[in-house]
């Protein structure tokens, strides 16, 4: 089967109830992706499916066959997203496990909502950070809004 990744048209062997998850680690070699709970609960393996996030630990790869699948390596390669540069300037990373998941959820949450409430981002950022930094993500959250919001408004799109 063929899955498009990061823009890239990539062909994996693999049975159809294995998880995406598995699929982007071991046969795609893109371990930004993290395993955390297996059960589809605590974000970690966080990952676009036609731009919405998707907990990819419990989607099977045979429902995906020529989507479109974005990683965190697909993000940015360099970390110039302005999510990743927010992430950065408020210090959110801790241990920095749950990160990329947490970046994934922040990012669809931007791309379907510009100016996001806190109650907004509570609501679609589920993801589970040990270290606790939510205070940080939220924060990290509303200046990257407030960076893409400007920008959104001179493309004429509306915010």
């Amino acid at each position: 089967m063929s899955l498009k990744v990061n823009g890239q048209v990539r062909k994996c062997q693999a049975d159809g109830d294995t998880p995406l998850l598995w699929i982007l680690r071991e046969e795609l070699g893109l371990t930004g992706t993290k395993f955390g709970c297996g059960a589809g609960q605590c974000g970690a393996c966080t990952v676009h499916l036609d731009g919405q996030a998707l907990r990819s630990c419990v989607m099977p790869v045979e429902s995906l066959n020529g989507r479109s699948i974005t990683t965190i390596e697909g993000l940015s390669p360099d970390r110039s997203h302005v999510l990743q540069q927010a992430w950065i300037e408020h210090q959110v990373p801790q241990c920095g496990y749950c990160q990329s998941g947490m970046l994934m959820a922040a990012a669809a949450l931007l791309k379907a909502t510009s100016r996001p409430t806190d109650k907004q981002i509570d609501a679609a950022i589920t993801n589970l950070c040990r270290c606790g930094t939510y205070p940080r993500v939220r924060a990290a959250i509303h200046t990257a809004a407030a960076r893409l919001t400007p920008l959104a408004t001179k493309k004429g799109v509306k915010t």
